[in-house]
């Protein structure tokens, strides 16, 4: 057999065999789409997408969990994107209510992902849908699936008030803190929600690194101005009147001419 034939059908076996493992392996598992958590707080919500943020560790990132009411709408498409593209969101602990309250786990739901999005499709679409991801330590990005009221919740002893630390967009929202939780809300939100929140413990931190820093330079820069005084009063006494500074024009020193 032609040698070139055998590479090319080793390459399309190849081929093949990859698009089967991608099938085999990808999408998200009934396990993942049916793991416990808890949405009658958020369910509890008046507003139409209730979203709750949790703060990771150094070692491990933060989770969110979102309940949305439909509102005649059969499917969502989820998604995050970047400069490039979009990409699916990983989400797992997928619930659904009919109108009725009677519950479905993600299982039962048809769910696909692709590499793009995650697609589900819901029996009802005037049910509440909710799902988990992970979300950043000090940021939470995500696009307004539903048009409608929001409500976010920030971690536990986080803010988003102050300056160089944290921002909030889109603007137009009502902010308070109930429980040392800063809560967000809006009438309506049609673009991304993109927020960066800070531990409130870090801004004194902050501030000490800053006087700190600042001590350390002022007195550095004093102790500089001193060995440079002294060095042209010695220079002086010795009847070497030359500029320190840049006397790289000057030629060589007295007596050496």
């Amino acid at each position: 057999m032609n040698r070139r034939l055998v590479l090319a059908v080793l390459a399309v076996g190849l081929l093949v065999g990859l698009a089967g493992c991608s099938m085999v392996f990808g999408g998200i598992s009934d396990e993942d789409l049916d793991q416990e958590q808890e949405y009658d707080d958020l369910r509890d919500s008046d507003a139409d997408v209730a979203i709750d943020l949790e703060s990771g560790s150094l070692i491990s990132s933060g989770e969110f969990r979102a309940v949305y009411d439909l509102e005649d709408r059969e499917s969502l498409s989820l998604y995050r994107s970047n400069i490039y593209s979009d990409r699916a969101l990983d989400i797992h602990s997928v619930r659904y209510w009919y109108p009725n309250g009677t519950e479905v786990t993600g299982s039962e739901l048809d769910v696909d992902q692709s590499q793009t999005s995650t697609d589900i499709r819901v029996p009802d679409g005037n049910g509440t849908i909710a799902f988990s991801g992970d979300a950043d330590r000090k940021s939470f990005t995500l696009p307004a699936y539903v048009e409608g009221s929001y409500e976010v919740t920030i971690p536990e002893g986080h803010r988003t008030t102050a300056f160089l630390f944290g921002d909030v967009n889109p603007s137009g929202y009502e902010r308070e803190v109930v429980d040392d939780r800063e809560r967000l809300t809006w009438d309506e939100v049609d673009s991304t929600l993109n927020l960066q929140y800070y531990l409130t413990r870090d801004i004194p931190l902050f501030i000490g690194l800053v006087a700190v820093v600042t001590t350390v330079g002022g007195i550095g820069i004093a102790y500089y101005y001193r060995k440079v005084k002294r060095l042209r009063e010695q220079r002086e006494e010795m009847g070497l009147d030359v500029d320190i500074d840049d006397d790289s024009n000057d030629g060589p020193p007295p007596g050496m001419k």
